[in-house]
Protein backbone atom coordinates (compact mmCIF):
# COMPACT_ATOMS: atom_id res chain seq x y z
CA UNK A 1 0.00 0.00 0.00
CA UNK A 2 1.38 3.71 -0.89
CA UNK A 3 2.43 5.66 1.65
CA UNK A 4 -0.81 8.04 1.74
CA UNK A 5 1.39 11.02 3.34
CA UNK A 6 3.74 10.67 1.76
CA UNK A 7 1.96 10.63 -1.37
CA UNK A 8 -0.09 13.77 -0.25
CA UNK A 9 3.36 16.14 0.92
CA UNK A 10 4.65 14.86 -2.80
CA UNK A 11 1.55 16.67 -4.47
CA UNK A 12 1.46 19.27 -2.26
CA UNK A 13 5.30 20.20 -2.84
CA UNK A 14 4.26 19.88 -6.74
CA UNK A 15 1.14 22.18 -7.06
CA UNK A 16 2.67 24.72 -4.79
CA UNK A 17 6.08 24.57 -6.95
CA UNK A 18 3.79 24.90 -10.02
CA UNK A 19 1.49 27.83 -8.58
CA UNK A 20 4.69 29.55 -7.90
CA UNK A 21 5.97 29.02 -11.23
CA UNK A 22 2.95 30.41 -12.94
CA UNK A 23 2.81 33.51 -10.64
CA UNK A 24 6.53 34.35 -10.82
CA UNK A 25 6.89 34.00 -14.71
CA UNK A 26 3.58 35.72 -15.72
CA UNK A 27 3.49 38.49 -13.03
CA UNK A 28 6.92 39.39 -11.84
CA UNK A 29 9.51 37.65 -14.78
CA UNK A 30 11.81 35.10 -13.47
CA UNK A 31 13.85 36.04 -16.75
CA UNK A 32 14.07 39.86 -17.27
CA UNK A 33 11.32 42.01 -16.73
CA UNK A 34 7.46 41.55 -16.54
CA UNK A 35 6.42 40.25 -19.61
CA UNK A 36 9.47 39.55 -21.14
CA UNK A 37 9.07 36.18 -24.13
CA UNK A 38 11.82 34.29 -22.53
CA UNK A 39 9.67 33.24 -19.61
CA UNK A 40 7.12 31.20 -21.83
CA UNK A 41 9.42 28.64 -21.61
CA UNK A 42 8.44 27.78 -18.03
CA UNK A 43 4.84 26.45 -19.54
CA UNK A 44 6.94 24.19 -21.57
CA UNK A 45 8.24 23.23 -18.04
CA UNK A 46 4.65 22.50 -16.40
CA UNK A 47 3.37 20.69 -19.87
CA UNK A 48 6.07 17.92 -18.92
CA UNK A 49 4.56 17.54 -15.81
CA UNK A 50 1.39 17.14 -17.08
CA UNK A 51 1.63 15.50 -20.02
CA UNK A 52 4.03 12.46 -16.96
CA UNK A 53 1.44 12.92 -14.55
CA UNK A 54 -1.67 11.93 -17.30
CA UNK A 55 0.62 8.95 -18.72
CA UNK A 56 0.99 7.67 -15.61
CA UNK A 57 -2.22 7.99 -14.45
CA UNK A 58 -1.08 9.86 -11.09
CA UNK A 59 0.69 6.47 -9.70
CA UNK A 60 3.55 7.37 -7.19
CA UNK A 61 6.48 5.66 -9.50
CA UNK A 62 5.26 7.51 -12.69
CA UNK A 63 4.77 10.89 -10.82
CA UNK A 64 8.47 10.01 -9.48
CA UNK A 65 9.39 10.42 -13.00
CA UNK A 66 7.24 13.10 -13.96
CA UNK A 67 8.53 15.37 -11.29
CA UNK A 68 12.58 14.60 -12.07
CA UNK A 69 11.59 15.48 -15.56
CA UNK A 70 10.21 18.67 -14.84
CA UNK A 71 13.59 19.65 -12.50
CA UNK A 72 15.39 18.81 -15.72
CA UNK A 73 13.46 20.34 -17.81
CA UNK A 74 13.75 23.67 -15.46
CA UNK A 75 17.04 23.66 -15.49
CA UNK A 76 17.02 23.33 -19.43
CA UNK A 77 15.20 26.75 -19.37
CA UNK A 78 18.31 27.82 -16.98
CA UNK A 79 20.94 26.83 -18.77
CA UNK A 80 19.33 28.31 -21.99
CA UNK A 81 18.89 31.62 -20.18
CA UNK A 82 22.38 32.07 -18.82
CA UNK A 83 23.92 30.62 -21.93
CA UNK A 84 21.73 33.02 -24.18
CA UNK A 85 22.27 36.11 -21.84
CA UNK A 86 18.19 36.36 -21.63
CA UNK A 87 16.67 38.54 -19.16
CA UNK A 88 19.85 40.97 -19.38
CA UNK A 89 19.92 43.69 -17.40
CA UNK A 90 17.10 43.36 -15.59
CA UNK A 91 18.01 39.53 -14.41
CA UNK A 92 21.19 38.83 -14.18
CA UNK A 93 22.41 35.11 -14.19
CA UNK A 94 23.36 34.43 -10.26
CA UNK A 95 19.13 35.60 -10.12
CA UNK A 96 18.43 33.36 -12.56
CA UNK A 97 20.19 30.54 -11.37
CA UNK A 98 19.25 31.17 -8.02
CA UNK A 99 14.76 30.98 -8.61
CA UNK A 100 15.22 28.29 -10.81
CA UNK A 101 17.08 26.62 -8.71
CA UNK A 102 14.61 27.02 -6.20
CA UNK A 103 12.07 24.88 -8.26
CA UNK A 104 14.69 22.27 -9.50
CA UNK A 105 14.91 21.59 -5.58
CA UNK A 106 11.31 21.84 -5.28
CA UNK A 107 10.50 19.50 -8.26
CA UNK A 108 13.16 17.03 -6.99
CA UNK A 109 11.70 17.14 -3.61
CA UNK A 110 8.29 16.18 -5.00
CA UNK A 111 9.32 13.41 -7.36
CA UNK A 112 11.44 11.94 -4.09
CA UNK A 113 8.55 12.31 -2.46
CA UNK A 114 6.59 10.41 -4.96
CA UNK A 115 9.43 7.79 -5.23
CA UNK A 116 9.03 7.27 -1.34
CA UNK A 117 5.23 6.74 -2.04
CA UNK A 118 5.66 4.13 -4.63
CA UNK A 119 7.96 2.13 -1.98
CA UNK A 120 5.10 0.62 -0.16
CA UNK A 121 3.40 -0.72 -3.59
CA UNK A 122 3.32 -4.60 -4.50
CA UNK A 123 6.61 -5.18 -6.72
CA UNK A 124 8.41 -2.53 -5.93
CA UNK A 125 11.82 -2.38 -5.27
CA UNK A 126 13.72 0.19 -3.32
CA UNK A 127 17.22 1.16 -4.41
Amino acid sequence: MPRRSDYRSAVAVALVAAAMLVWLALGVGIIGRDGDPANRMYFGVLAVGLVGAVLSRFRPRGMARALLAMALAQALVAAIAVIAGLGLPWSGPAEVLLLNGFFIAAFSGSAWLFRRAAAGQPGSVRR
